[in-house]
C-alpha cells in the first residue's frame, strides 16, 4: 500500500489574513464613524442629563454657590411632602383617563376600516390634534372650558344643563384635562390600531360570517383578541406620556391668576416648580428621579401582564 502526500495549496498573497485583518479594521473604524453622531447625542442628550438629575438628587443645589452633598435627605422629603402626594395622584388620575381612550379609539379604527371610500381623509382629520403645536391646543380648549363665556356650556344651556368652572375648580380640572389629553392622542392611536387591523387576514372574517358571525361578534372574537399586540403598544405609549402631562396644564391654568392650580399639579408640574421657580434643583432632580422610577415599574408591569391578555399569531 502506497502512502499519498498531498501538498498543501498555497493562497494568493492579496488574499492572505494579514490584508483581512486590515480590511476588517478598516471597516471597523468606518463603522464607528457611522454611529458616532447617534451614540454622542445619546450620551449628550440622555445619559449625561440622566447622570447629571442623579448626582443633584443626593445634593441642596442653591441658586448660587456650590452645591453640597445631602444624600438621601431630598428622598425623605419627598416622602413627607403632601404637595407630592396630590401631584402624583392627579398624575394617576389623569392616566388612568387617558387608558379610557384606549378603547374608543380601537372602536373608532373598527370603523374607519369598514369604510370604502375616504379612509384616508378620516385618519387625516384625526390625526390633525397630534400636529398641532400644544399651546394652540390649550389655547382652543380654554375657551371651550370657559366658565363664564364657553362653548361647553353654552351647548349644555341648551339642554337645561348648568354649566361649571372646567379649568377654575379643582374638582374638574383633571377630568377636563384628560379629556383633551383623549383628544390629542387619538390620532396616533388610530394610526397605529388601524396598522394593526390591516394585518388581520381577511379570510379570518369570511369564513366566520359563512359560520353566521356578524360584524359585533366578529369585533369581540376576531378583531379584538388579534389586535392585542397593537392594543398593548398603545397602552405603553399612552402611559409614559400621560405620566409626563405638563403643557396642558401651564397652558390653561397659568397665568390666570387659577386658584384650581395648587391641586391640579401634576408630577411633571411640580418638578418644574420645585426646580425653575422656587431654584431648589436637588429637590427638584429627586421628583424627576422618581418620576423615572414610576414610569419603568409602571411599564414593567404592564410588560409582565401582557402575558395573559395579548395574543401573538
Amino acid at each position: 500500500m502506497t502512502n499519498v502526500v498531498t501538498k498543501p495549496v498555497r493562497r494568493p498573497a492579496g488574499r492572505t489574513g494579514g490584508r483581512r485583518t486590515g480590511v476588517s479594521a478598516s471597516g471597523g473604524w468606518w463603522a464607528l464613524a457611522f454611529i458616532a453622531p447617534a451614540t454622542i447625542g445619546l450620551l449628550a442628550l440622555y445619559v449625561w442629563p440622566f447622570l447629571s438629575t442623579l448626582v443633584k438628587s443626593f445634593q441642596d443645589v442653591p441658586a448660587f454657590g456650590p452645591a453640597t452633598f445631602v444624600g438621601i435627605d431630598n428622598y425623605r422629603n419627598l416622602i413627607g411632602d403632601g404637595d407630592f402626594w396630590k401631584a402624583f395622584r392627579n398624575s394617576a388620575i389623569y392616566t388612568a383617563i387617558i387608558l379610557l381612550g384606549i378603547p374608543l379609539a380601537v372602536v373608532l379604527a373598527a370603523l374607519i376600516e369598514q369604510v370604502g371610500r375616504g379612509r384616508g381623509v378620516y385618519r387625516v382629520l384625526f390625526f390633525l390634534p397630534v400636529v398641532t403645536l400644544p399651546v394652540a391646543v390649550g389655547m382652543v380648549w380654554r375657551f371651550i372650558y370657559n366658565g363664564d363665556f364657553g362653548l361647553l356650556n353654552s351647548v349644555l344651556a341648551w339642554f337645561g344643563v348648568d354649566g361649571q368652572f372646567w379649568v377654575a375648580d379643582p374638582r374638574f380640572t383633571i377630568y377636563a384635562f384628560g379629556v383633551v389629553g383623549i383628544w390629542m392622542g387619538l390620532g396616533i392611536n388610530l394610526i397605529i390600531l388601524g396598522a394593526g387591523l390591516q394585518a388581520i387576514p381577511k379570510t379570518l372574517y369570511e369564513a366566520s360570517s359563512l359560520d353566521g358571525a356578524g360584524r359585533v361578534r366578529q369585533f369581540f372574537h376576531i378583531t379584538v383578541p388579534l389586535l392585542t399586540p397593537s392594543i398593548f403598544f398603545v397602552t405603553i405609549l399612552n402611559v409614559i406620556a400621560a405620566l409626563q402631562m405638563f403643557d396642558l396644564l401651564f397652558i390653561m391654568l397659568r397665568g390666570v391668576n387659577n386658584t384650581a392650580l395648587t391641586d391640579s399639579k401634576t408630577i411633571v408640574y411640580l418638578f418644574y416648580e420645585k426646580a425653575f421657580v422656587q431654584f431648589d434643583q436637588g429637590y427638584g432632580a429627586a421628583i424627576a428621579i422618581v418620576l423615572l422610577m414610576v414610569i419603568m415599574m409602571a411599564t414593567a408591569l404592564q410588560f409582565r401582564l401582557q402575558k395573559s391578555w395579548v395574543f401573538y399569531g
